[in-house]
């Protein structure tokens, strides 16, 4: 079983060979209070001894009942470990994974990050990112040309990044494209007054230094 041994308030753990009962088992409901004073409690989907990694499956931050977290912690920076109720019979067989699924996913979060950074490096104004990510929502098929925007190889979105910016062979892609350009100008613009609102609350409730 576990030996607990507390050090600057981190949990440290003393285990000789795993024998039954000394790990968590699939199924069960643990609660963990981490060394930031953060509870964390749910359902354990995974437990490696060795590297003293948990998975649980918690409520969804977000509040939605038919969604979860999946959360991975390091028992090495855990300074409670309570369970809940302990569940010894043979878990239910895992679920299939699609895996060119995931494998699609990755990559294109993979190339969203390097378009993020080229952007970065490239000098694009925050207007010409945000527009990007906005583009990209719907139309996948958008990249980088130095700082201009090229939509399915048919439309190019120069600076400043204006409806009258959008230049193409007439047709309804460039159409398409320009509707989105100008919603969202239109969203940005109508969500100026409230950053502005927000930035002044900032100001007003920040302290104020005396000499």
């Amino acid at each position: 079983m576990f030996t607990q041994i507390w050090r600057s308030g981190f949990l440290a753990e003393k285990m000789a060979a795993p024998g039954p009962g000394e790990y968590f088992n699939v199924g069960s409901h643990v609660s963990c209070l981490t060394c930031l004073g953060q509870r964390l409690q749910g359902e354990v989907l995974a437990f490696d001894y060795q590297s003293k990694m948990l998975t649980l499956k918690c409520p969804a931050s977000s509040g939605k009942p038919n969604m979860h977290d999946v959360v991975l912690i390091n028992l090495a920076y855990v300074s409670e470990v309570d369970i809940i109720t302990d569940r010894t019979e043979t878990p239910p067989p895992l679920a299939s994974l699609n895996v060119n699924k995931l494998a699609s996913r990755a990559r294109m979060e993979k190339e969203d990050k390097l378009s993020q950074a080229y952007a970065i490096s490239a000098g694009v104004s925050m207007e010409g990112q945000q527009l990007f990510q906005t583009i990209h929502k719907t139309i996948k098929d958008c990249r980088w040309q130095d700082k201009s925007i090229i939509v399915m190889d048919d439309v190019v979105i120069a600076p400043p990044y204006q409806v009258d910016n959008c230049k193409g062979k007439e047709g309804s892609a460039l159409s398409h494209v320009r509707k989105i350009v100008e919603k969202h100008l239109r969203d940005a613009e109508s969500q100026k007054p409230v950053q502005r609102a927000q930035a002044q609350h900032t100001q007003k409730d920040a302290p104020t230094l005396s000499s």
